[in-house]
């Protein structure tokens, strides 16, 4: 038997079936985790944004209209409650991870548990990463956690974040600068002045990067954001 699509189970939620809520969180929950964890930098703001948004995407799965993949809403409900909770805060502290890992949540009947040895590092390296994406501005460091971590296209980046293509990119590419500059002590040897990116599941470094040319032409927009 095939197993139903995420649209199918979405609506079969919207039409009374008490599991298909379920299943659809435990099919996307390791990189919703990801992403709140990543935005936020802490186990316990990354455990509340989730649940927040995952609260919402349950009350609110009426109104999704599949303009977009079911994945890349739940992505945007998960991006947005971490950039709120975020901005709620005038002063981010960085807190460094214990050795063991810490964090996860268990919401939606348990649907959600994540394991955070599987987002979250315990290197030193890990944890100075964590701690320069923590520096960004939280439009920067959302845009940087979607497009280089996660591996979103800047389209679908944009969707979730609900700006210009343009701003996306411009966003990434200003993160990126200030990523750089802030570690530069992880630079690769064999190439002097390059800072290698962040692997996408531990986090730590892998291949190397550097900002990418500006957006030049398609640079940002104030329409429905600020870079």
């Amino acid at each position: 038997m095939t197993a139903p699509t995420d649209a199918e189970l979405l609506a079969s939620h919207c039409a009374g079936d008490p599991d298909a809520f379920t299943e659809l969180v435990r099919r996307h929950r390791d990189r919703l985790w990801a992403v709140a964890m990543r935005t936020t930098g802490n186990p316990e703001e990354a455990s509340d944004a989730l649940q927040d948004a995952l609260i919402s995407a349950y009350r609110r799965a009426a109104t999704f209209r599949g303009e977009s993949a079911v994945t890349t809403w739940l992505h945007r409900i998960v991006v947005n409650a971490s950039l709120d909770r975020l901005r709620r805060r005038s002063v981010r502290t960085w807190v460094p991870l214990p050795e063991d890992g810490a964090g996860g949540a268990t919401l939606i009947d348990d649907a959600v548990h994540a394991d955070p040895s599987a987002a979250v590092g315990s290197s030193e390296t890990t944890r100075e990463v964590r701690a320069a994406l923590a520096t960004l501005p939280p439009d920067q460091r959302a845009a940087i956690v979607l497009v280089d971590l996660e591996g979103w296209s800047v389209e679908d980046a944009a969707r979730m974040l609900d700006c210009p293509q343009g701003t996306v990119k411009s966003r990434c590419f200003r993160g990126r600068a200030k990523l750089a500059e802030r570690l530069q002590h992880l630079r690769n040897p064999e190439a002097p002045g390059v800072v290698v990116p962040l692997d996408n599941e531990s986090m730590t470094p892998t291949t190397q990067m550097t900002p990418t040319d500006p957006p030049g032409g398609d640079g940002p927009t104030r329409q429905g954001g600020t870079p």
